[in-house]
């Protein structure tokens, strides 16, 4: 699945007009700015759609319809754009965590970008939904880490030696929401080649027991918050974490709803979850 980016139109998409040396604060403010305008969503899902994965064709969704995906789209072609920048980079995998349980085993359904700058080893993700990180975290530091929004902390279970580890050693990526730490992630620094993807991919959204079959979800960060849509509720969050939530009617609301805060025109038509 040979393909380059088109970066510039993809800079342009996502507002970001600055170096593009491959460099620690380069990779922050790229991506900051595309979590602020590309959002994490699951429509096509739910209208029955394929999810195509080749490069050129989520360039064609992200990019050029200005529509948004989940992280096999996102961060499948953030890792292309960011290779065509220069940057080492490889697709980790992950199981998410978000409202799940320790004793739950989610399926391996998440992937994610290791970024190696300067010999310092990153975690880029821009395809988690209302939680995607708005900068790189450091896997080499333990204890709280800033970023625009959240702050954010990778937690070691089990034993590590470097890279290397213990088969029940985890890493936790959390978020501190108000005072409490909830995980968003668990990962064991496995690569996620092609292939796993593509299974992957197919789990998320065909799958009868995937959570994206009968849920809506659409997120984009802010300048400083976040706005989502869960099913039928719209939240607009902002610095302080406070959500201002409203109930959508209708379709009509939803379609309205899509366009205002996510610059998605699409007509989603009854029945449609969770009308």
């Amino acid at each position: 699945m040979s393909h380059t980016p088109d970066l510039d139109a993809y800079f342009a998409r996502i507002g970001y007009a600055g170096s593009r040396e491959p460099t620690r604060a380069v990779l922050d403010a790229i991506i900051f700015a595309h979590v602020s305008r590309v959002p994490f969503e699951n429509l096509d899902v739910l209208l029955g759609r394929p999810i195509e994965l080749a490069p050129a064709a989520v360039e064609q969704k992200l990019v050029r319809d200005r529509r948004g995906g989940y992280c096999f789209e996102q961060n499948g072609y953030f890792l292309e754009v960011l290779r065509a920048l220069a940057f080492e980079v490889r697709p980790l995998s992950a199981r998410v965590r978000i409202g799940r349980a320790r004793e739950f085993t989610p399926a391996r359904t998440h992937v994610f970008v290791h970024v190696t700058i300067d010999g310092v080893p990153l975690l880029a993700d821009v395809g988690v939904g209302a939680l995607s990180p708005t900068a790189s975290l450091r896997f080499d530091v333990e204890g709280e880490q800033a970023t625009p929004h959240e702050p954010r902390r990778l937690v070691r279970e089990g034993r590590w030696s470097g890279d290397m580890r213990d088969p029940r050693a985890r890493i936790f990526h959390q978020a501190r929401l108000g005072s409490e730490w909830v995980d968003v992630a668990e990962l064991t620094l496995e690569e996620m080649p092609e292939i796993d993807r593509v299974v992957g991919n197919w789990y998320t959204s065909a799958h009868p027991h995937s959570h994206f079959r009968g849920r809506l979800v659409v997120a984009r960060a802010t300048e400083r918050g976040r706005v989502t849509i869960a099913d039928d509720q719209l939240t607009l969050r902002g610095a302080d974490g406070v959500g201002d939530t409203r109930k959508l009617e209708s379709v009509e609301a939803l379609e309205a709803a899509l366009d205002e805060h996510f610059g998605i025109r699409l007509p989603v038509r009854a029945p449609f979850p969770p009308f």
